[in-house]
C-alpha cells in the first residue's frame, strides 16, 4: 500500500466534488471498471500529492493538465512530481484538458496502449 499524507484527504474530497469538465469526461469513460475491468480512483492521495486518476493494479497515474501547467515553473514542478511518483514504482501519463475534450477516444486508446491492452 502506498503511503500518503492524511492532511491532503480533505483537499482530495473537495477536488472530487469540483472536477473540471475534462476530468468529468475522462472519469465517465474509466469509472466502474469500464476499461478492461480495471479499478480507477479519482483525486487519489499518494505520498504528498493528489493525483487526478490512479489505477493500483496497473500502477498507473493519469494526470490532466489545464493551461496553468504550461508555464516554465509548473512544468518544472510537474517533472519533479512525475519523477517522485516514478520512484514509487508508478507510471505517469499526462494529457491536456484540450486533448480530453476534443479527442476522448484517442485519449482512452492511448491509456489502453499504455496498459498493454492494444496490439
Amino acid at each position: 500500500m502506498l503511503s500518503y499524507h492524511n492532511h491532503l484527504k480533505k483537499n482530495a474530497r473537495s477536488l472530487r466534488k469540483n472536477m473540471t469538465d475534462a476530468e468529468q469526461l475522462l472519469w465517465s469513460c474509466i469509472r466502474m471498471k469500464q476499461l478492461a475491468g480495471l479499478q480507477f480512483y479519482r483525486q487519489k492521495v499518494i505520498s504528498n500529492y493528489i493525483v487526478d486518476f490512479y489505477c493500483p493494479k496497473a500502477k498507473l497515474v493519469i494526470e490532466l493538465d489545464g493551461g496553468q501547467h504550461f508555464t516554465d515553473e509548473m512544468s518544472a514542478a510537474d517533472s519533479i512530481r512525475d519523477r517522485n511518483l516514478n520512484n514509487l514504482g508508478l507510471k505517469v501519463i499526462r494529457f491536456t484538458d484540450t486533448d480530453v475534450l476534443s479527442n476522448i477516444e484517442g485519449v482512452v486508446e492511448n491509456i489502453m496502449e499504455t496498459l498493454g491492452l492494444m496490439p
